[in-house]
Formats: C-alpha cells, structure tokens, sequence
C-alpha cells in the first residue's frame, strides 16, 4: 500500500479517467498526473478518439517540472510503436524519477515491457496502489483483452413488489434522479442492448440526453430475431445519426424465420435501406465476440426482462445494477427475473446509494 499521499493521488488520476470513459474507442481512457515536490504540475486523460496518451499530454504540461517528478498513471504505460511513440519512453526521455501504476495491461505487446522500459532506465516503479478500484474503471478494457468480449452491465428498475412494468403499459417505476442516472451509464458504455419488447413497447431512444453528455450516445443494439424493428420507430429513425444494429440471435424459432425467406430478405433490406445494420449471430456469446472484434469494451443491456434472463442463464452478466422505486404494481405486473433479494449467490454487493426515494443496488460476479 502506498503512502497517504500516493493514494490520494492515484484517486484523482482515475477520477481523471473517468472523463473519457466509452469515447476512446480502442483505447482505455487512462488518467495520468505528473506530482513535484506535492504540487500537480501536469494532469491529462486519454484523448477523445484514443489519441494521443495520458502520459504525453500530462508531460507537455509539466514541461520541465518534470524532471524528477512522480508520474502516476491508472494503467502501465505502453511499450509498443503505434501511431505514437511509447509512453514509457517519453517518461524516461522526460526525466522522471518514479512511476506509479495502478493497473498492468494485459496487452501482449505490452504486458510487463512497459515496466521494464522504466526499470531499465533506473526509474523507480511501484504497481498495484488502489488496484481494485482501477480493476472497476478499466473494467471493459481489461475484460475485452483477457476475454475477448465486452464488459457486460445489466441494469433493471424494480418496484417495490418485485415488477418491472405492466404488460402494454409504459410506468415509471424510480424518479427523475435515478434515471438521470441511466443516462450517465449509457454516457459511459461503448454499445447498449434492448430486446425487441422494449423497442416495441417504450419506442425508445436510447440516447444520451442530459446537459453537455448529450454527443456520447453509445451504438444501439436491439435483439431481433425475425427482424420485425418497425421502420417508424425512433430507433430507426435516428439510425444514420447514432449507429443501430439489428441482431438476430440463431435459436428457438430461427427456422421459421428463415423458412419466409423473401419476407425475412425483405425486411433486412429495408432496415439496411434505413441505415440499419443487420447483423447474425449464433448466440449472446457469438454476439459479444463479435462486439468485442470491434474493440467494443463495454455492453450496457438495459431493457426486457427476457433479455436480463437470457444474459443471466448464460452467464454473461458481470455486473449489475438493480434500481428500486417505492411503487407497487400489483400481481397485474411483469415479474422482475431479479430483485435485490435474491440475487445469485456469485454476485457481491459493492455499492448501494440512494437517489431521493429509489434505491441503487450495484452488484459484481465474483466468479
């Protein structure tokens, strides 16, 4: 454990990096601060887009403060020549005198040769200080280059009864705060995912839309299998401004869907003629494969109680998020497939907040 003082600043490098969560593409969005003599000389966030790094913009700051300073960043720096030069590197070439790191990255080309490109050049390096915490920040760049596949959070309102919603009926089950707070989680997510039932029932759009968070809409994703999104619908409509993907998921039913091949071409053309793509998968697995090829970190599924049971049967869920409001719906309503009661036992509580009268229950697996 470090110091006081490394603790309090490896806190605000990931505060930093929490930024440009989800609008790094590729990259993980990495908080780096340059430390002299206690002072914060230099202070920056991966760049919308991946570039350029933390490091260097936090060392073109600094400037010459650098030399002999503390660099403290949320993941090792990189070893490899990309579009930019090392990150490790350009510490060395600036003279800093120790690095503290957060997290390793798992990339190969990578993993440990960033350390030792600090070490080497007789740069004190300390690993591991507020590691968990980094564990929960990075968390879709570490699990789409150990796992291949994204991060998946799985958010569901619930009342106090245990319902989700009635059939046919839009009801808003937590206040305005908690679904700001939605808002903020798709902010922070690469892709959302909602089954067919939900766009069918809420038309939603499935954008971000409070206050300046408003151009971080992730990629839309709504499971389809006969491909029955209806042209009209918002999704639809706004496909060509934030992407859509139309997913059908091979299963129970497939092949009926095919057997009404000119209605199932039909109906793919004209969602790829509205700026719709259709994209075949064999299961959720395959899906976050897929996903995870476009360096897709993070999956936000939020919408169908159907979905949430397919995700959690197929153990994919890595985290979720259960928001309970006051209100009770009565046996009239759709049974939540979770409630914080009786979540699976592989689930571990880590944060419970409260917005107003509705409860965040915030749960990760543990195995």
């Amino acid at each position: 454990m470090g110091s006081t003082d490394d603790l309090r600043f490896m806190g605000a490098a990931l505060r930093l990096s929490l930024w440009h969560l989800g609008l790094t593409e590729s990259n993980p969005s990495v908080g780096c601060l340059i430390v002299k003599d206690g002072r914060i000389v230099g202070a920056a966030v991966t760049a919308l887009g991946g570039r350029p790094h933390a490091e260097t913009q936090a060392l073109d700051i600094a400037g010459e403060e650098a030399r002999g300073a503390t660099a403290y960043v949320t993941l090792e720096p990189c070893a490899h020549h990309g579009r930019t030069p090392p990150c490790a590197n350009a510490l060395v070439a600036a003279g800093i005198a120790r690095v503290v790191v957060c997290q390793t990255d798992p990339d190969p080309r990578v993993s440990g040769r960033g350390l030792s490109i600090l070490r080497d050049a007789g740069i004190t390096v300390d690993v591991g200080l507020a590691a968990e915490e980094g564990r929960r920040v990075l968390a879709g760049y570490l699990m789409r280059n150990t796992k291949h596949r994204p991060h998946v959070t799985l958010k569901l309102a619930v009342s106090i009864d245990g319902m989700i919603g009635r059939p046919g009926e839009e009801v808003s089950i937590t206040g305005p705060l908690a679904r700001a707070q939605v808002h903020v989680l798709r902010a922070e997510s690469d892709a959302i995912l909602v089954g067919l039932g939900t766009a069918l029932a809420d038309d939603p759009e499935l954008t971000v839309r409070i206050g300046a968070m408003q151009q971080r809409s992730p990629i839309r994703l709504v499971l389809d299998r006969r491909l029955e999104l209806p042209l009209g619908s918002n999704l639809v409509r706004s496909a060509r401004e934030v992407p859509v993907l139309a997913v059908s998921v091979q299963g129970t039913g497939t092949d009926a869907c095919r057997a009404d091949a000119e209605g199932w071409n039909a109906r793919r053309e004209a969602l790829m003629q509205a700026g719709v793509e259709v994209l075949d998968v064999p299961d959720l697995a395959g899906l976050l494969h897929e996903l995870g090829g476009r360096s897709i970190s993070t999956l936000f599924v939020e919408g169908g109680a159907t979905v949430a049971a397919a995700f959690l049967k197929a153990e994919l869920a890595d985290r979720i998020i259960l928001s309970q409001g006051p209100l009770e719906i009565g046996p009239d309503g759709l049974e939540s497939p979770l409630r914080p009661s009786d979540m699976p036992a592989n689930y571990v509580l880590v944060r419970s907040e409260a917005y107003g009268p509705d409860h965040c229950f915030e749960y990760e697996r543990s195995s």
